[in-house]
């Protein structure tokens, strides 16, 4: 997961963790560990909520969800 993407994202329209959390109906610790990857993943439904609120096209999905990349 590309999480400096979905940050930059998240900024781009006024959002911090907390307001992500509370749209995907999780607790702002459960957020943190998907984002981190503490041994939790987005599930499908809570990625297809990212990409509905952000409006996001199948392309930004992947670069966020599904790079090959490791993250910091």
């Amino acid at each position: 997961m590309n999480k400096q993407e979905l940050k930059a994202v998240m900024v781009r329209h006024g959002d911090n963790g907390g307001d992500l959390a509370e749209h995907l109906g999780i607790s702002r610790s459960t957020f943190s560990a998907k984002l981190n990857e503490n041994g939790a993943e987005f599930t499908q439904s809570e990625i297809a909520k990212i990409k509905e609120r952000y409006n996001l096209g199948a392309s930004e999905i992947v670069a966020i969800f599904f790079s090959s990349e490791v993250s910091d």
